[in-house]
């Protein structure tokens, strides 16, 4: 027993001597493994090229303009083969492609749903960073309905002094001035079919569909099609006859989602509080978004292979809530169902019919 005890007070002392060394050498060791954590992030110029043949989609933003740890302002990027797109640009957005490990040099094109500030407050920062990351040459081609053209340019206005403090600092080599910015594409909605195809090409489409987020107008949603596997961004909108058209036969429909119980206790929470305004505005909210349990019977009725929510509406800060925030989604959609958060990462294999959800490292 007395061997055994010294044996164990040598162990101890072991222990206790490499903690010290470990917490005297903490800086030398932190930087270490920040230069290992560096090499992983750095050394993938092309992170697109490691991908399989098919449609991707991430989440860089779920959330909307609550704060939410979880979820950042509205993002959504998506990869068809070895193309990067981008639908709305909310707050954080620039981050969180980075933090996926995406090349926001990459970027290829951005699509707007509407014009809403939680759609749009991260369109400077996601310019900015995209230009720098390609050494942008031409401007980023921006789409959306109309009303493109005044927030565009005001984003290029306010960012125009830093344009030249990015050139001036860094060369023309690195920050080329011809490459700043953003350069509108705005469209129009056909009237007759409610839709106007943005892309034709025989492995890609792009189209764009009028949603009701009365009295926002417009807004829109968009059908993305590569190869044989397809996806429906919702955008922001109530219960949608055009969403369950567009949607039909889906491999992935990512659909706005807003808990009116949840809200109501927030609602509660401001006008006992005094803070009638906020109190309204979660009253107000409810008439033009849709709930999980409406976008799980369209998605049900329109045959899609799995379903997403995102700008969850609100905030979800503890699992327990999940269920309160779904209801009954989960028995009227059938299929595969995900509450969405940053980062999350789902994989459309070309020539296949699986759905792989997961998370972006």
């Amino acid at each position: 027993m007395q061997r055994a005890a010294k044996v164990a007070l040598w162990i101890v002392a072991l222990l206790a001597l490499a903690a010290a060394l470990a917490w005297w050498q903490r800086g030398p060791i932190t930087v270490a493994l920040m230069a290992r954590q560096v090499q992983v992030l750095t050394a993938v110029a092309d992170p697109l090229a490691a991908l399989p043949d098919g449609l991707h989609v991430g989440l860089c933003g779920a959330g909307s303009p609550f704060p939410d740890e979880l979820r950042s302002g509205p993002c959504t990027a998506v990869v068809a083969g070895r193309r990067l797109f981008i639908f709305d640009s909310g707050s954080g957005a620039g981050r969180n492609i980075a933090r996926m490990r995406l090349n926001a040099g990459q970027i290829e094109a951005l699509f707007f749903t509407h014009y809403h500030s939680d759609h749009i407050d991260g369109l400077g920062e996601l310019m900015l960073q995209r230009w720098i990351q390609r050494t942008a040459q031409q401007p980023l081609p921006v789409y959306g309905p109309a009303g493109l053209e005044q927030v565009l340019q005001g984003f290029n206005d306010a960012y125009a002094l830093d344009k030249g403090y990015r050139t001036a600092h860094h060369g023309a080599a690195v920050a080329p001035p011809a490459g700043f910015g953003g350069q509108a594409r705005p469209f129009e909605i056909d009237a007759a079919s409610g839709r106007r195809v943005l892309v034709a090409e025989p492995d890609l489409e792009i189209v764009a569909f009028a949603v009701d987020h009365g009295p926002i107008h417009p807004a829109v949603g968009y059908r993305i099609r590569y190869k044989d596997r397809s996806l429906v961004i919702s955008g922001d909108t109530s219960k949608s006859a055009a969403v369950a058209r567009e949607a039909q036969g889906v491999d992935l429909l990512v659909h706005e989602a807003l808990s009116p119980q949840l809200l109501g206790l927030l609602e509660q929470g401001f006008s006992q509080a005094g803070r009638q305004n906020l109190a309204q505005i979660m009253h107000d909210v409810l008439n033009y978004h849709t709930t999980p349990e409406e976008a799980a019977a369209i998605a049900q009725a329109a045959g899609v292979k799995a379903l997403v929510f995102n700008h969850i509406v609100p905030p979800l800060p503890l699992s327990g809530l999940e269920p309160v925030f779904l209801q009954r989604a989960g028995q009227i959609y059938a299929g595969p169902l995900r509450i969405g958060a940053d980062g999350d990462w789902f994989t459309l294999p070309a020539g296949s019919a699986a759905v792989a959800m997961g998370r972006r490292p």
